[in-house]
């Protein structure tokens, strides 16, 4: 059983797709949670929810044209152990958050697609406890090459912290080892 030590707060970390990316680049960022993972005292970070923004360009548009030199699609996953610069699959315990937007190039037209992962997982029974001091956010690029323009793929998790009992702990704990 999770019992809250906070309120929720947001968390951010932008993803940087370079300029002219090739199709299956895939660009990591790691967000730190080292000040609020606490072992001692059971201490987990609790996501409640996931969302992303695309953008491009110096002025942080959004113009779907703007981002690839083709039809394609940007993808991006949230996990809790590391995987260098990979996506997982979706059966993977340390998934936290994917999704994907394709862009339809020649109608300047951006669409959420295919994944419908659960990014909301709601009340803190429901959240998606966190105890490693890292989140990895990975980001890229498929089907064409990125256009003239940086991508930026913004991670926003809204979280909580949580103080669990050591048996719950102790299973989150297991279970990462597992994964690895």
């Amino acid at each position: 059983m999770a019992r809250a030590k906070t309120g929720s707060f947001w968390l951010r970390e932008t993803v940087t797709i370079p300029a002219n990316s090739a199709d299956g680049t895939r660009v990591q960022a790691a967000m730190d949670l080292g000040s609020y993972i606490d072992v001692a005292n059971s201490i987990a970070l609790a996501v409640e929810q996931c969302d992303v923004v695309y953008q491009t360009g110096t002025d942080f548009g959004q113009t779907a044209q703007d981002m690839v030199a083709g039809d394609a699609s940007i993808s991006y996953q949230v996990t809790d152990l590391n995987p260098q610069t990979a996506f997982v699959l979706a059966s993977d315990n340390s998934l936290v958050a994917s999704g994907a937007m394709n862009v339809d190039d020649t109608n300047n037209v951006a669409t959420s697609v295919a994944d419908f992962y659960p990014d909301s997982y709601g009340k803190l029974d429901e959240s998606f406890m966190c105890i490693n001091t890292n989140l990895y956010c990975v980001a890229g690029i498929d089907s064409a090459a990125l256009g003239t323009t940086d991508v930026y793929v913004t991670i926003m998790l809204k979280a909580r912290l949580a103080k669990l009992e050591k048996s719950d702990w102790v299973a989150l704990a297991i279970q990462n080892t597992a994964s690895v």
